[in-house]
């Protein structure tokens, strides 16, 4: 091979090795300090403004049906969400609506929402999963009052 081929294979070997640095560094960077989320406080027209101000009252949970998000075991225990503030945000991050001190926590790890009468867990693409049970979760899957969930160390349930 001539020097001229070595010399761009090195420089082309290079630029990948740098590519996958910067990579590697942004999602730590992410990973430490999270998605920028905007608070909302900011209105673009007076009309926006009176809109956000009217606010619908939240619905009466049926009879029978979940009111809260409980952590039940982990380094979070006794923490809780109450579901008339849905969708839940479960992570490290400090948007979460219950912030879990877990290592195999990602800053948005999962979400706990309704869809009519019915509540569902989602995972958010965390690293280490979402479990029903000892199930690993890839869609949104339907959960009933009582049923554990575990993210990282830590399960919560839904509870009335």
């Amino acid at each position: 091979m001539s020097e001229l081929t070595l010399f761009l294979i090195r420089i082309a070997f290079l630029a990948v090795l740098w590519i996958f640095v910067l990579s590697a560094i942004g999602v730590v960077r992410s990973d430490m300090f999270g998605a920028r989320v905007s608070d909302g406080t900011a209105a673009t027209s007076p009309r926006a403004a009176k809109k956000s101000k009217k606010q619908p009252k939240p619905a009466k949970p049926r009879r029978g049906a979940p009111t809260h998000v409980l952590v039940v075991e982990g380094r979070s225990q006794g923490e809780r969400a109450d579901l008339s503030k849905a969708p839940i945000l479960i992570g490290r991050g400090a948007d979460a609506a219950i912030v879990l001190d877990d290592d195999y926590v990602s800053t948005r790890h999962a979400r706990i929402a309704a869809s009519g009468d019915q509540w569902f867990v989602e995972d958010l693409g965390s690293t280490n999963g979402t479990y029903i049970g000892s199930v690993r979760i890839n869609q949104p899957t339907a959960i009933a009052i009582g049923t554990r969930v575990r993210i990282g160390k830590t399960i919560l349930e839904l509870r009335k």
